[in-house]
């Protein structure tokens, strides 16, 4: 009886080894084709919010699939470079716009001196008396 016992506990651990390990195409352990990205970042207009909540990256045996999380990561930073740099350039239009508006294109050069002062600036150095040739000196 413990022959019979041992003989059919071997057969039974070879049968179900065969069948996990695949001794075969067995319906119990198919091959699975790789998840693949379904809904990638659109490439015809700008990555917004509700893209990225919508992005959902294939589960691979270790983790995510590198592959598509480069994708994904190179596609954001060329979106925020671009932006940043749209950003820079308006930033700089907007200065220089304000900086014409506030100063206005006489804001570096001398005021001419014979223009009258305004009640609300300080007043400026006597200016000295110039001696013409032929006059007396006024005293």
């Amino acid at each position: 009886m413990f022959w019979f016992l041992l003989v059919t506990m071997v057969v039974v651990v070879a049968v179900v080894t065969l069948a996990v390990v695949g001794g075969g195409k067995s319906a119990i352990l198919q091959d699975v084709a790789p998840e693949q990205l379904i809904d990638p970042l659109p490439a015809t207009r700008p990555v917004g919010r509700a893209d990225l909540d919508a992005l959902r990256l294939p589960v691979a045996v270790r983790g995510y699939r590198m592959m598509d999380v480069d994708e994904a990561l190179d596609r954001l930073g060329a979106e925020l470079a671009e932006r940043d740099a749209r950003i820079a350039e308006l930033e700089s239009a907007l200065a220089g716009a304000q900086a014409t508006a506030v100063g206005g294109p006489g804001l570096i050069e001398e005021p001419p001196e014979d223009r009258p002062q305004a009640p609300w600036e300080a007043p400026g150095p006597d200016p000295e008396p110039t001696e013409h040739p032929g006059e007396e000196p006024r005293r």
